[in-house]
């Protein structure tokens, strides 16, 4: 998928959920599980407001979280197509933002919580 496409997947997702268009910096780094290369369902994510050089943005997979810190491995964003392509529209959602997809199931929603670090 084209860059182009992308954005126009990512501004289509934000204007249904009347949120601000807020994209990732090139060069930026999320937290993502090694687990998710594995097609493990559902995948979620959550956006906490960008700091240093990270971009906000924790992806997993399955429904269990953890508080270790080596849960979350940390790469580029644009590696993001390699490690897990079917979220890329939902990465301009502005912090606080989160969502579950599985299968044919999608949520997104907003929780004032992430705001809080």
């Amino acid at each position: 998928m084209s860059n182009k496409e992308i954005e126009s997947l990512q501004r289509s997702l934000c204007g249904k959920y009347d949120t601000p268009y807020c994209p990732i910096l090139e060069g930026t780094k999320l937290g993502i599980t090694l687990n998710i290369k594995e097609n493990i369902n559902p995948i979620n994510g959550l956006r906490h407001p960008p700091e240093g050089k990270t971009n906000g943005w924790y992806i997993w997979g399955g429904e269990d979280f953890s508080d270790d810190p080596n849960f979350f491995k940390s790469i580029h964003i644009e590696h993001i197509t390699e490690w897990c392509p079917q979220i890329q529209k939902f990465l301009a959602l502005p912090p606080g933002w989160r969502f579950l997809i599985a299968n044919n199931y999608e949520d997104v929603w907003f929780d004032e919580s992430l705001l809080d670090i």
